[in-house]
């Protein structure tokens, strides 16, 4: 379905911000791309610069902002520990000031607005998987909670401006996610795994490597960004987005040794505080208000992944084809432990 809206993406030339704002031109919308740079880059959007309906804007949220729009999508803010870290006073006032500047910004156009929240807001969760009910864990002193109180603040303007105001939002719990773009720096543990692989380094495990993650494919995602924003007012709120296929951070450290062919080593070290040892979304409510679920096997999003970092790390620049429309592989636990075949099987989760 094509549209012709003006759309505002903050945070629109990071990792997530910048394949929405494909998926949103090729839907035929004019985009106005907003982002300070801090950990987004040029690069991720060069390609589109010269497209008469995308515009970029170099500012910081936490300043007001005077466009106009028909939909918001806020995902401005730093999102791996590495990055909200190193300044986590100002990742607080990102989350809270800016999201309070994005609100009023829709409460004046009259704009639907869409908060990119996190996984984060559950902490180190004691129910498993993780439903939208569920409270949270979170240690509100702890190094982490810069950006975990952070999103929950946020999350908290969101649904106050719309019972007071009447605002239209959609608010997106957003689960470990990967792909090409990320930054070689980023952090997490895809990019560090793979990076580190390629570069014949030590793999870095952090703990016994038992604790789990579920990794989205950056293309999944967007997919459910855009059917959250387009859901009518029914949606129960707020919504998980992730892949509810859960693996041990040792089963992903072997599955980019294969993939890239490296001979890299195994390296463990001490656990940071208040690292989460499971992370599963239940996407039930997804699966039924959106009509989605991830398509794209692990194994396949590692292979698009690994080859951009590689063209990353050697200096070219390629554009990953990132839309799945054959067959992908099935991955679970059990296939990267090779005890199960791999499959094809198309319109499945991966």
């Amino acid at each position: 379905m094509r549209s012709d809206k003006t759309i505002l993406v903050t945070g629109g030339a990071g990792f997530l911000g910048s394949h929405l704002c494909d998926r949103l031109l090729d839907a035929g919308n004019h985009v106005i791309c907003v982002d300070n740079f801090h950990t987004g880059r040029r690069s991720n959007v060069a390609h589109l610069l010269h497209n008469d309906r995308f515009e970029l804007i170099r500012q910081d949220i936490t300043d007001p902002l005077r466009v106009e729009a028909q939909e918001i999508y806020n995902l401005a803010c730093p999102a791996s520990p590495v990055h909200y870290q190193a300044d986590p006073v100002r990742t607080v006032q990102t989350n809270v000031i800016g999201a309070i500047n994005m609100l009023d910004l829709a409460k004046r156009t009259g704009a639907r607005i869409f908060q990119a929240s996190t996984s984060e807001v559950y902490g180190d969760p004691h129910v498993h998987p993780q439903v939208e009910d569920y409270h949270g864990n979170v240690s509100p002193t702890g190094p982490r909670a810069c950006y975990d109180e952070g999103k929950r603040c946020a999350e908290t303007l969101f649904f106050d401006y719309q019972r007071q105001y009447g605002l239209e939002i959609r608010v997106a719990r957003i689960f470990n996610t990967y792909g090409p773009r990320m930054r070689p720096d980023d952090g997490r543990v895809v990019s560090n795994f793979i990076v580190q692989a390629l570069k014949g380094e030590p793999l870095t495990i952090y703990g016994t490597g038992e604790q789990t993650r579920s990794f989205c494919y950056v293309d999944d995602l967007i997919s459910g960004f855009v059917a959250l924003m387009a859901a009518d007012d029914s949606v129960p709120l707020p919504v998980n987005l992730g892949n509810p296929i859960e693996f041990t951070m040792r089963q992903l450290a072997e599955a980019v040794l294969e993939l890239t062919g490296s001979r890299s080593k195994l390296e463990t070290r001490p656990l940071p505080q208040d690292d989460p040892t499971q992370r599963r979304p239940d996407i039930s409510r997804a699966k039924a208000h959106l009509n989605w679920e991830p398509a794209v096997a692990l194994r396949e999003g590692l292979k698009q992944t690994i080859a951009y970092f590689d063209a990353e790390l050697s200096g070219r620049r390629i554009e990953s084809a990132n839309r799945f429309t054959k067959a992908v592989p099935i991955v679970t636990a059990a296939h990267l432990n090779g005890a199960v075949p791999i499959v094809a099987q198309k319109g499945q989760v991966g």
